[in-house]
């Protein structure tokens, strides 16, 4: 804190750029006191001035700023034609530090041919371009806007040529990469001018598809890094395989973390992948797949085949696995490669075998650990680069010579020389270091790929493939965790699910049993139709009942059959079966039942006034009504079948595994009768039918006090309706929720049918049989009448009993009404005795002389014998004194309005 702080003078900073020269600044930063500058020219300058410079603590620079001049005379006296070169020293891709020597050495080597090119000189003005697109562009305009002018470029990584390619048209120049893979750059639309020595990712695909075929893979799956370099391999892939009828079941892909895309493979069952990323992205995925176990005997990983090949054996902070985890994962992987050096000993245009090369190449390399250096796999292809340049550039001398033009004479307008030069390249075809040198149609180099599979820890080449003559070369030493290469699926075995034989057989006998039930007591009621106890109880709708439930029970057969029992081409028609055996069924039976309740309803159940006009029951009716309701049904069915008639569905379920270590998975599938619109067929016969069994309950609630003789089983009929709608009600959406278990609801839908059917014939026929067993009521309707001697009509009896029923009612009126005269005898008695009274009162006033009275009966002489009615109606018929006291009523208005209303009269004599 004691220490004063002063501050620095900057030096001018025009000092730190030097036009057609580098400057290194010490230490990076501002130009303040104590920085230092060093000069260097560009390939082809001459430096004049001092090559350092000091900044002083006044803010100056301690020398004159330096200059690059062009050095306009060759040492050889020959003409120069400069090369403009982007060599990524550092960055992504390194790939500068082998192949700028390798580069340099192939020109020194044309530079000292007699036969290419006597009268020029090739020379390499190159900048480091740190694999980086924007650091190449102020590069690139360094290269375009300065003196000399470079005949061609050529650039190295993917994006930097992509960035070069597409500028250079405008400049009429030819670019020539080395070491871009990128299947974008094979655009010729996009880049016109545009060639590579390093073929395009691409031509990886071919081999890759050349041994899935080998293996008999179908099934694939990628995973690849998010660049354009790997999307336009894998877009081209992926149209490769399409072509071969490979199938891309998975395709993930990821920026910087790999882990959810691994994970995806793994769940999707992933077995044969493709992998496209960088080493370092690499070193991830396969610390993900030893984590979720993606690899094995089970599992193929096809990598790129440029990675070192201790790639994994690398420590890599940016991961938790250790050596040992990551060369458990990676053993028994795939790479292609393509061929970067001859695998064959032959002289090529540089008369120098492919291992006198890499003998030259280590030596310019100082001894450097070809591992730890950048590109130097492509290295050769640096090396045929300029060869082809130089060959191209040969070739266009006489060409251009008979146009009256030559080489120096290029400029960036020129585009004639430019063409010449274009068509040397296309038509360029030598031998390398790195094998046979020729381009494609887009300006991408032909070449073979090399095969490898790590066995062991280490790689070892299992084949060649040529993609230009599609010939495979297999050395037959690949080698596998398992018994051979796997399969590119887990196999799945399809298992249908049938039905228990021993639940079927169990049922079907149950629905035997209640068919044979249903024939005795079709058999009964037919038997004794005669009999009047039956002829009451509307035989003929009962026979539709038991033949109904026959039908009903007759439908588990089919409801039980599956593909363990027919073919599935017939499978349909036992799904039509089981509709109109059960739907008919219901119809028939439930129908006869519901017919007789509702005319039970109709005409018993109203009031007292309107009874009369409705009790006649015509049997056609009836009839009628069940024909009504069957015919609903029939046209629903027919309907249902026309427009959307049921076939077969197959349900699939989750796959099982098997015990033991197969690799195989258990698909089980069950088999429905289905058709398009099941759930609105069904959501319509459920409702109707639904609605019938809730107004069939109503109904029978409603008639539980009801007493005929015309239908004289209503009440069992109403119990037999109460048993049917509570199963249908839970069978129905109970069915629906456990169609997926096949024995659960075939147990639950039958056995339903059988209680059903089972409850209605016994409460329908067994207490009719029991009443004619225990009271031999077996004679037919002609014998009875012999026997009680009633009439042979059948409706005699019925008459009798209405007969009864109105005399009780005419009784009642007689008693009621012989007390109403009976209390108006008694009035009579006391008013005549009031009137005994007065009168001798009046003859003593009057007269003494008067004769006396007529004797008056005694009141309760008038009262008619015990067991003889009282007179109602006719006035003769009542005793004198009865009529003779009518003038009395008359004198005496009073009190004949207080004790005997005349409106009584008329009821008494009504």
């Amino acid at each position: 804190m004691t220490q004063h702080s002063r501050c620095l003078l900057l030096c001018p900073r025009v000092w730190t750029s030097l036009e057609n020269g580098r400057v290194a600044v010490k230490p990076p930063g501002p130009p303040v006191e104590g920085t230092v500058l060093h000069y260097s020219c560009h390939a082809g300058f001459i430096l004049e001035g001092r090559n350092i410079s000091h900044c002083t603590k006044l803010g100056k620079w301690d020398s004159p700023k330096p200059t690059c001049l062009w050095n306009r005379t060759p040492r050889s006296g020959k003409k120069k034609l400069y090369i403009g070169a982007l060599f990524p020293m550092s960055g992504g891709w390194p790939g500068g530090q082998a192949c700028l020597p390798s580069a340099q050495m192939a020109l020194d080597l044309v530079n000292n041919r007699s036969d290419i090119l006597p009268d020029y000189e090739l020379e390499l003005i190159h900048y480091d371009s740190m694999c980086d697109p924007g650091e190449a562009t102020k590069l690139l305009y360094d290269l375009l806007y300065t003196e000399p002018i470079k005949i061609v470029l050529m650039p190295g990584c993917s994006g930097v040529s992509t960035l070069v390619a597409e500028a250079a048209r405008m400049w009429n120049l030819i670019v020539l990469s080395y070491g871009s893979s990128s299947p974008a750059l094979s655009n010729r639309q996009r880049f016109p001018t545009f060639f590579r020595t390093h073929p395009s990712a691409t031509l990886h695909n071919p081999t890759r598809v050349q041994l899935f075929q080998k293996w008999k893979w179908t099934r694939i799956a990628t995973i690849q890094q998010t660049t354009e370099v790997f999307t336009s391999t894998l877009d081209d892939l992926e149209q490769r395989v399409k072509e071969a009828g490979i199938e891309i079941s998975v395709r993930q892909s990821f920026l910087t973390d790999p882990a959810v895309a691994v994970k995806n493979l793994k769940r999707q069952d992933a077995r044969i992948i493709v992998g496209l990323f960088y080493e370092t992205e690499a070193r991830k995925v396969f610390c993900e797949v030893f984590k979720e176990k993606l690899y094995g005997k089970k599992y193929v990983w096809f990598l790129i085949g440029w990675y070192a090949d201790n790639w994994f054996k690398i420590k890599d902070p940016a991961i938790n696995c250790t050596v040992e985890n990551m060369t458990e994962a990676v053993e028994g992987h795939v790479t292609t490669e393509i061929v970067m050096l001859n695998p064959e000993t032959v002289r090529g245009a540089s008369n120098l075998t492919s291992q006198e090369f890499l003998a030259a190449l280590m030596s310019r390399l100082g001894g450097m650990n070809p591992e730890e250096t950048g590109g130097f796999q492509e290295a050769p292809l640096a090396y045929d680069a300029v060869w082809a340049l130089a060959l191209a550039l040969n070739k266009t001398v006489a060409p251009l010579k008979a146009k009256g033009r030559r080489l120096e004479d290029f400029n960036y307008n020129n585009h004639d020389i430019t063409s010449e030069i274009y068509r040397a390249l296309n038509t360029s075809s030598f031998e390398g270091v790195s094998g046979h040198v020729v381009f494609d149609a887009q300006g991408s180099r032909m070449a073979m790929t090399l095969i490898e599979q790590l066995q062991g820890g280490s790689y070892k080449k299992i084949g060649y493939y040529d993609s230009s003559q599609k010939n495979l070369s297999w050395f037959g030493n690949d080698v596998w965790i398992g018994a051979g290469p796997p399969a590119d699926r887990t196999v799945v075995i399809e298992e249908f699910r049938f039905l228990s034989q021993k639940l079927f057989a169990a049922v079907s006998v149950f629905a035997g049993l209640g068919i044979l039930l249903g024939i005795v007591c079709l058999t009964f009621n037919i038997y004794n139709s005669n009999v009047r106890y039956i002829q009451n109880s509307q035989p003929y709708l009962n026979n539709m009942t038991a033949v109904g439930c026959m039908m009903a029970l007759a439908a588990v057969f089919p409801l039980g059959i599956d593909g363990h029992h027919v073919h599935r081409s017939q499978f349909p028609v036992v799904c039509q079966f089981r509709l109109w055996l059960l739907g008919l069924g219901f119809s028939l039976a439930y129908g006869s039942m519901f017919t007789k309740i509702w005319w039970v309803h109709t005409l018993f159940t109203k009031k007292d006034e309107k009874k009369e006009k409705k009790k006649h029951l015509e049997p056609w009716k009836l009839y009628a009504t069940v024909g009504v309701l069957l015919a609903i049904d029939f046209l629903s069915l027919m309907i249902w079948q026309i427009v959307d008639p049921l076939h077969i569905t197959v349900e699939k379920f989750t796959k099982e595994a098997p015990k033991g270590d197969l690799d195989v998975l258990i698909q089980p599938l069950l088999e429905h009768c289905s058709s398009e619109k099941m759930n609105t067929w069904l959501g319509v016969v459920y409702g109707y039918k639904g609605l019938l069994l809730l107004l069939g309950i109503f109904l029978a609630y409603e008639t539980k006090s009801v007493s005929t003789e015309k239908i004289n089983d209503h009440r069992a009929v109403g119990m037999a309706i109460y048993n049917v709608a509570v199963l249908c009600m839970i069978t129905a959406p109970v069915t629906m929720i456990l169609s997926s278990q096949q024995d659960a609801s075939f147990a639950f839908a039958s056995l339903a049918i059988v209680f059903s059917a089972y409850i209605t014939l016994v409460v329908l026929f067994v207490p009719k049989m029991r009443r004619l067993i225990t009271r031999g009521e077996w004679q037919s309707e002609q014998q009875d009448t012999l026997k009680t001697g009633s009439s042979t009509n059948n409706n005699d009896e019925e008459k009798s009993r209405q007969l009864e029923r109105e005399n009780r009612e005419l009784q009642k009126i007689i008693q009621e009404k012989e007390e109403r005269v009976s209390a108006l005898r008694n009035q009579l008695a006391e008013r005549q005795a009031l009137r005994n009274r007065r009168r001798p009162s009046a003859g003593q006033n009057q007269n003494h002389n008067a004769p006396p009275p007529s004797s008056q009966p005694d009141p309760k002489s008038l009262l008619p014998p015990p067991g003889y009615p009282n007179p109602t109606t006719d006035n003769h018929s009542l005793p004198p004194s009865f009529s003779n006291s009518s003038n009395l009523y008359q004198a005496d208005s009073k009190m004949s309005r207080n004790h005997c209303h005349n409106s009584q009269i008329p009821l008494l004599y009504k």
